[in-house]
């Protein structure tokens, strides 16, 4: 049996959360208006739910690659960040401007249909 004290924990816990989740939405679409982003920040600022983001990524980034190799290149930028245990690690990210992102989105051919609705809100951006 769920106290009014429980419901009202949970309640403010949940309303936390969405608040996170718009704010952090928020925050990633002006930051795609400001400039060259990477591809997470793009789908994020759509409003993509979290379960799909990293999967819409990864396949953007497999994209992307191979259109580096045909001359669409994203702004290159070094960070370091720890992987499996090692300590700042140097790795080589890239970041894209909305019209690179397009671009990339339109040689996208997803099958789900939540990808597919992103790669359109993407190209329409």
């Amino acid at each position: 049996m769920a106290t009014a004290r429980t419901v009202l924990r949970d309640r403010v816990r949940a309303n936390r959360a969405a608040s996170r989740a718009r704010r952090e939405t928020a925050q990633a679409a002006r930051r795609v208006r400001t400039g060259a982003r990477s591809l997470t920040t793009h789908v994020i600022a759509l409003g993509a739910a979290p379960e799909t983001v990293k999967g819409v990524v990864k396949a953007l980034q497999g994209v992307a690659k191979t259109a580096r190799t045909n001359g669409l290149k994203g702004k290159r930028a070094r960070i370091r960040r720890s992987f499996a245990g090692a300590k700042r690690v140097v790795k080589t990210v890239y970041r894209y401007t909305r019209e690179q992102v397009r671009q990339i989105a339109e040689q996208y051919k997803p099958r789900k249909a939540e990808y597919k609705a992103i790669r359109a809100a993407l190209i329409a951006a």
